[in-house]
């Protein structure tokens, strides 16, 4: 599960060791975690994480399947969560140390800034191979925060990025080496830490308010 740390002024959330899918009581965890951050007081910025092979592999579809019935509760969490982040009054930095697919790639785009690892791990959007159309709130996400050209071939190819592929596609903002991924995102998170407050969050809601609106939309049952 999900563990929040503290670096002097920038908060660490590992999201896990595993897949880090968005089982419903891990979605529950990192949103308790960015409401800790967004309560905290004083100079601070956000870095997210994980250990392992995967960053996030996106939505927990065995749970989707053995629970139809709360499927469009279960969306609207994911919805949810990322317009949290989208909005969040501090700086934020996603650390991609692996694989970061479907709605875990989503979420990196829910962030601030993007470091990846450079050699190995793609970054992925497969919805139209798994043939599991994107949510008018995720392709607002996406197009909210990709060049529209990028945004199609990612959302149309299921193109898979490497490190270096996805840097020069504005995907993300660096690529670094596995042992610097997690500080290179640190040291870019603590530079921007005086940035936090009230004022930060009304520029990326009313920045972001196309994505925000459709995020809030209800999912049909």
């Amino acid at each position: 599960m999900p563990v929040l740390d503290r670096q002097d002024q920038v908060f660490v959330l590992d999201l896990g060791d595993g897949e880090n899918r968005f089982h419903p009581d891990w979605v529950a965890s990192v949103s308790s975690a960015l409401d800790e951050v967004a309560k905290a007081e004083g100079p601070r910025a956000l870095v997210t994480t994980a250990t392992g092979k995967f960053y996030s592999n996106g939505l927990d579809l065995e749970w989707v399947m053995t629970h139809a019935d709360q499927h469009a509760t279960y969306v609207d969490s994911v919805h949810a969560l990322f317009s949290r982040l989208l909005t969040l009054p501090v700086i934020t930095v996603a650390a991609i140390q692996g694989h970061a697919f479907a709605a875990g790639a989503m979420f990196t785009l829910a962030h601030d800034f993007r470091v990846m690892r450079a050699d190995r791990g793609f970054w992925c959007l497969p919805e139209v191979d798994i043939n599991i159309p994107f949510t008018p709130g995720m392709s607002a996400l996406i197009q909210g925060r990709l060049a529209p050209q990028v945004a199609h071939e990612a959302m149309a190819t299921s193109r898979r990025y490497g490190g270096h592929d996805a840097l020069a596609a504005g995907i993300v903002d660096r690529a670094a080496d596995e042992a610097t991924v997690r500080s290179t995102a640190v040291e870019l998170a603590a530079a921007q830490v005086g940035k936090a407050g009230d004022t930060l969050g009304t520029v990326k809601t009313r920045m972001y308010g196309a994505a925000v609106a459709a995020l809030a939309e209800p999912t049909a049952s």
